[in-house]
Order: structure tokens, then C-alpha cells, then sequence
């Protein structure tokens, strides 16, 4: 049977009607990969997954990269990240920025090899806030003008886990949650500001402004002129795709295709709690 696909608003992503507890099937895991590459973003409602089965579904997507951040690694399942904002003796149990705007972002673009897809898995909902937001980035660079394709041609930006350590510091009043833990001493990296996808050929833009140091052999001020143009045309409503999140929700999207954030969430009312893997 083929999938059954629901375009989401705004024309990024779809909706899968899919019981993904199910044991694996081959044909569903082609039409999956297939489905992922075409679309972008593919929501799941309505799962009941535990550990293993996150493991398993992410495999339908290739590797699953078990280079994680150790302080919120789950026990016993190599690759799953706890992402949340519970608070318990006096440290988040997860992964957790805060409660403000989180930058748009290409997950793990601080190492070498850029991770191919993310999954995020919720188990506690926020009522209010906590929003995670999608960006179509194939399309946004497809509809640059011409000349602005011609001048970001072949430039390469470079990808600093450092940076993003110092400026969460900054705005969390000395403290990364992200940055600081396994990944401190990752050296930078540099990646091409425009990204050939390995599987569909389309060509889309990698941003992000709390990782991306600059633009390799250009001046700090022209390289944040334009990287700030950039990212305001990506980001601009006609190719973002917000999700709220349900219980049992799981979103995998194409991290080579996309940039993504989160809305704020108030974490002295609302607790949210996911598990998060990715895969190369």
C-alpha cells in the first residue's frame, strides 16, 4: 500500500499516516526514504515508540550517529538524546537553551560530516510555546535572484562550535548547554554556503548565525551583511512550516534541505520532553 501523504500548511513537509511500532517492512522503509527526500519534513502523529523503537525507525534513514553530547546521551541506547526543559536537582535533565527564540540552525553543522536527518520524539507537551519551526531552504535558494546565486557561488563559511558556546553564554548569563559538554574541543569546520543534496541534486542554503563565524576569505562586516540577507529570505513566512507539538508526535526532517528552530516556552509552567537521534 502506498503512504498515505497530507500536505502540511505552507508547502513544506507532509503528514504520514503510519503506525511506525510496527515491525520493520522493506517496502515501507524505500517509500520512507523516498517520501523524506521529496518533501523535506515528514510528521508522524499519534506514535507509541519506546527507546528501541526510536532506534529502529531512525535506521530506516540511515546510520545513526551515536557521537552525542554524553551529558544527556539515554543509558543503554546509543544515539538518543534527551531534549527537554525539566529541571531536576537543580539541572535540566535534557538538553535545554532556555526559554527564548532559539536561532536558526542545520543540527551538528559544527562537525565535519553534516548529520543527513534528525528525528524528535515528544512524550511531554508544552500547552503553551515550544513550537519547533521549519524552514524550506531548497526552495528559498531555488527563488534567490540571479545575481545573488552568482555571487554565493563556491563561497564557504566556517562553523564554529566555539561560538556557539560563547554566544549561548552570553545569553543565558554564563551558561551553554549545548556547546560546552562533549563537543568543546571540536575544531571549526568549514562547509559550503550552498549544500548540493547527495540524493535529490537540489542545491539549498546552510545558515546559521550562532555557528556560522563567517565567510572564508571575506571581511567580518560583509560576511554578516550578507549572511543576515540570506537568512532573513529563507526564513521569510512563505517557507516556513511551524509545528505544535501533540503527545506522541514524531518529526523526522532532511537536515541537509532545511533550517530549523524552536519558540519559546516558558519552563516554570510548561515542561516539554522529547528524545531526539540523527542520522548520517
Amino acid at each position: 500500500m502506498p503512504l498515505a501523504l497530507r500536505p502540511l500548511s505552507g508547502g513544506l513537509g507532509v503528514e504520514v499516516n503510519c503506525d511506525l511500532s510496527a515491525p520493520r517492512q522493506q517496502p515501507l522503509v524505500s517509500d520512507l526514504g523516498e517520501a523524506l527526500a521529496r518533501h523535506r519534513v515528514l510528521v508522524f502523529p499519534r506514535q507509541h515508540l519506546n527507546h528501541a523503537d526510536l532506534l529502529r525507525v531512525s535506521a530506516y534513514f540511515g546510520t545513526v550517529d551515536t557521537d552525542v553530547d554524553r551529558r544527556y546521551a539515554v543509558g543503554g541506547f546509543p544515539g538518543i538524546t534527551t531534549v527537554s526543559n525539566i529541571v531536576e536537582d537543580g539541572s535540566y535533565v535534557g538538553i535545554y537553551d532556555g526559554d527564548d527564540e532559539e536561532e536558526w540552525h542545520v543540527d551538528n553543522s559544527f562537525k565535519p560530516e553534516l548529520t543527513r536527518a534528525t528525528l524528535l520524539y515528544s512524550v511531554i507537551t508544552p500547552e503553551h510555546g515550544g513550537q519547533t519551526r521549519f524552514a524550506d531552504a531548497t526552495r528559498a535558494y531555488a527563488e534567490l535572484p540571479q545575481d545573488l546565486k552568482e555571487r554565493i557561488e563556491g563561497l564557504r563559511a566556517i562553523h564554529s562550535i566555539q561560538q556557539l558556546s560563547t554566544l549561548q553564554s552570553q545569553a543565558s548569563g554564563g551558561t551553554s548547554s549545548a556547546a560546552a559538554g562533549s563537543f568543546a574541543d571540536q575544531p571549526e569546520v568549514e562547509h559550503p554556503l550552498v549544500q548540493t543534496h547527495p540524493v535529490t541534486g537540489a542545491r539549498s542554503l546552510l545558515l546559521g548565525p550562532m555557528v556560522i563565524r563567517g565567510i572564508v576569505g571575506m571581511a567580518a562586516e560583509e560576511s554578516r551583511s550578507l549572511l543576515a540577507k540570506l537568512l532573513e529570505h529563507a526564513t521569510s513566512p512563505r517557507y516556513v512550516y511551524s509545528h505544535r507539538w501533540r503527545q506522541g508526535d514524531l518529526i523526522v526532517w532532511d537536515n541537509l534541505a532545511t533550517l530549523h528552530t524552536a519558540s519559546s516556552c516558558d519552563s516554570s509552567r510548561h515542561h516539554r520532553l522529547l528524545y531526539r537521534t540523527a542520522v548520517r
